[in-house]
């Protein structure tokens, strides 16, 4: 069996192999939030894996980067929602360095979408209500508020979990102190749109006052 990760073997793999849809710029709205809501209808009818799910990337004090993924829980008026415990990595990071960047990846597409801005924390009640919609399974997991934290052994993390999804199953209103759910207020929106001869399309929304300035990029 051959070095997969050898340089060789990794440039054999398929990359932005088409047919990669035509995306023009100028027929894109003004507002990314639009244009973002296409795209994700798009790649749900291209029957793309978990299309919500993004990568974010935070800092922590000394500034090295941390990245993820996870699911978006809804876009708004710019605002790009996402949910953690405060205590959890991710939550210490934000709570120190409130900036962040989402990364949206369709592979099918050739697409991406990348977002960067200003993190704030939404109201307790917007919390409470997405806990509460979790499932069982993943209020569990919130109840515990341990998350990265090292743990001895997978019999000890099963443990745990069946009792905080028993109490979870049993409470179905308990909400994970500490659950927070976080909005990205966007000042830069990128959409990317890969092309097989690599003359990718890269259109940039700045945010400039109570709108948006757009403009092309280099690939």
């Amino acid at each position: 069996m051959g070095d997969m990760t050898s340089a060789a073997s990794l440039r054999r793999l398929p990359s932005l192999a088409g047919p990669l849809p035509v995306f023009d710029p100028d027929a894109a709205p003004p507002d990314p939030d639009l244009l973002f809501a296409e795209w994700l209808a798009a790649a749900v009818d291209a029957g793309v894996v978990e299309p919500h799910a993004m990568t974010l990337s935070t800092v922590d004090p000394s500034g090295r980067p941390t990245a993820r993924v996870l699911i978006l829980k809804y876009l708004d008026a710019g605002h790009w929602a996402f949910a953690s415990g405060s205590e959890s990595r991710k939550g210490k990071e934000l709570a120190n360095t409130p900036w962040a960047a989402l990364t949206f990846y369709w592979p099918s597409l050739g697409r991406q979408v990348r977002v960067r801005g200003l993190v704030s924390v939404a109201n307790a009640e917007d919390s409470a209500a997405d806990f509460m919609a979790r499932s069982a399974g993943a209020r569990g997991v919130g109840l515990l508020g341990n998350q990265s934290e090292p743990v001895a052994s997978l019999a000890e993390r099963d443990r745990a979990l069946d009792a905080s999804t028993e109490l979870a199953i049993a409470e179905p209103a308990h909400v994970a102190p500490g659950w927070t759910v976080y909005r990205l207020e966007a000042d830069e929106v990128e959409f990317w749109q890969g092309e097989e001869r690599r003359r990718h399309v890269r259109l940039v929304y700045t945010r400039a006052g109570d709108g948006w300035r757009r403009g092309l990029l280099w690939p």
